[in-house]
C-alpha cells in the first residue's frame, strides 16, 4: 500500500505514549484522542508488512528524535560556552559539553573527527580566557 496523495505524521498520543500513524486532510485531524506530532513523515515507499519491520520503524523514530534533541541541546551548550568570557564558568562547562560530545561520537550521531576538533576549539577559547 503506498500513500502518495497525503502526508503521514508520526504522532504520539498524550494520555497513553502510544505511537501511531496518521493523515492530514486539510487542516483536519482524524484522531479521537489529543495528540502530539513529533515529526512529519512523507510517505512514498510501501509500508511494511511484517512485525519486525513496523518495530524496527517505531525504534527509529524514536531512536532519531531522541538523536535531534541531544545534538541541539549540545550544539546549544557549544554557544554557551563560546559566549561564556568568566573563565572559572568556562572550566565548569567545558566538561560537561567534552563529555556531551564524547557521547554523540560515540553514538555516531557526529563524526568522532568533528567531535575533537570542536574539544580543540573549545579548549583553546577557555584556555585564552
Amino acid at each position: 500500500m503506498k500513500c502518495v496523495s497525503f502526508m503521514c505524521w508520526w504522532v504520539v498520543s498524550w494520555y497513553t505514549g502510544e505511537i501511531f500513524f496518521g493523515y492530514i486532510e486539510g487542516k483536519h485531524w482524524f484522531f479521537h484522542n489529543s495528540v502530539y506530532i513529533c515529526t512529519p513523515i512523507f510517505c512514498n515507499a510501501t509500508m511494511a508488512h511484517h512485525k519486525s519491520a513496523l518495530k524496527r520503524i517505531r525504534q527509529n523514530a524514536k531512536r532519531k528524535a531522541l538523536n535531534a534533541y541531544q545534538h541541539k541541546t549540545t550544539r546549544n551548550a557549544v554557544r554557551k560556552l563560546r559566549a561564556t568570557t568568566d573563565k572559572k564558568d568556562a572550566e565548569a562547562q567545558l566538561v560537561t559539553v567534552m563529555g556531551m560530545l564524547d557521547k554523540l561520537a560515540k553514538k555516531n550521531v557526529i563524526h568522532k573527527n568533528k567531535a575533537a576538533n570542536l574539544k580543540s576549539s573549545l579548549q583553546l577559547h577557555v584556555n585564552k580566557l
